[in-house]
């Protein structure tokens, strides 16, 4: 490639650069070395002219950086254009737009604190609606299903509960032993300075059964199948199988989301039990290894402190907990957008979400059941 030196015109306001011979992209380094070096002193204000008369052959590559220069002097306020190519060079100039004026781009404003709090709250109005839409389609759905039994998704409902509740066990008993094991290791000093040891029992099954034992539970079903489920429904919407779903005459709220709902009602309440019998069975060991209680003692203590209503309570609860397990993270999955990063900004709402209502939803049930004395 020859090029000549830049060769100003009439009252210095124009200039040419004269380019010859065939342009490849095998010297495109070179090439692009010395067209920047030729347009250095070019002013804001001048029009410069490629003069492509000389060029015999040009390729993608090297029209692209050609492009890409006049881009760079449009942005500096330099009018450039290609001038007397040949036909085979101009459809090549055309095919990359260097027959189209450049567009200087406009500098971004600085979005200010008004326009955030708009932007803010309209979208918090639009996830209330498209929520309050899900919620009223589940309604719907269950209704319908009610009316036609047959027509639900039922040969998913077993393999979804061994999923959510068998494979949860070893974890949900790690969880809820140590639970009932440090409560009763923080309540131990104080009672022995009462000579109470004995009510270590109560305060550990109390607690754990009333409180404790159905929102660890939760929370941990939370990390585990309600992250899963948002997930997996949120792939499956960027990848459009939902709406395959309903092409294929398939509801998606039958079909995906009510499975997994009563999936996590049944299971939740059946795992919250054995959490309350591993936390007691962990200050049991407390109250033996530290407090000199024997197993007896314990046994019999925990069940004069313990009424069937603390632990039923307890149950109410997880079934209320599996409900909002299942139907916000389906929902996140459901209003899942933007590919890979959409499906993870999903399921990290969904976490956060469940957890924010679960805590909710417990001091909810606590002061319903205070107001009643129950």
């Amino acid at each position: 490639m020859r090029h000549s030196a830049i060769q100003r015109v009439g009252d210095g306001e124009s200039a040419t650069l004269s380019l010859t011979g065939r342009l490849t992209f095998v010297e495109a380094g070179h090439i692009w070395t010395e067209v920047r070096r030729s347009v250095e002193g070019i002013q804001k204000g001048e029009h410069l002219a490629f003069d492509m008369s000389g060029v015999e052959a040009v390729d993608g590559g090297t029209m692209a950086l050609l492009v890409h220069l006049r881009g760079e002097l449009a942005a500096r306020g330099v009018v450039a254009d290609f001038v007397g190519a040949q036909e085979n060079v101009q459809a090549l100039i055309h095919l990359y737009r260097g027959d189209i004026q450049p567009v200087r781009r406009r500098k971004r404003k600085h979005e200010g604190m008004l326009n955030q709090i708009g932007r803010a709250t309209s979208e918090f109005f639009v996830e209330v609606k498209g929520i309050l839409a899900f919620f009223g389609s589940v309604v719907l759905s269950a209704l319908g299903l009610l009316k036609e039994p047959k027509t639900g998704n039922w040969k998913d409902l077993l393999p979804t509960m061994e999923r959510t509740g068998a494979d949860a066990v070893p974890i949900v008993i790690l969880i809820n032993f140590l639970v009932g094991f440090v409560m009763a290791y923080q309540g131990a000093r104080q009672l022995k300075q009462f000579g109470a040891n004995i009510y270590v029992a109560d305060l550990v099954g109390l607690s754990v059964t009333r409180e404790l034992g159905p929102l660890m539970t939760a929370i941990i079903l939370c990390g585990r199948s309600g992250a899963s489920f948002a997930a997996e429904l949120g792939s499956m919407k960027v990848s459009e199988e939902i709406d395959a779903l309903r092409t294929m005459g398939f509801g998606p709220v039958r079909y995906l989301v009510l499975p997994r709902m009563f999936a996590l009602m049944l299971v939740l309440p059946v795992l919250t039990l054995v959490g309350d019998l591993v936390g007691m069975l962990g200050g049991m060991v407390v109250g033996m290894t530290t407090l000199g209680l024997t197993f007896g003692g314990y046994l019999s203590e925990t069940h004069k402190a313990l009424h069937a209503w603390d632990v039923f309570s307890g149950v109410i609860k997880s079934v209320v907990f599996g409900l909002a397990i299942a139907l916000i993270a389906c929902q996140q999955g459901f209003a899942t957008t933007g590919g890979a990063e959409g499906v993870g900004r999903r399921t990290t709402a969904s976490v956060v979400s469940i957890l924010f209502t679960l805590i909710l939803l417990d001091a909810g049930f606590t002061m319903f059941f205070h107001a009643f004395h129950l």
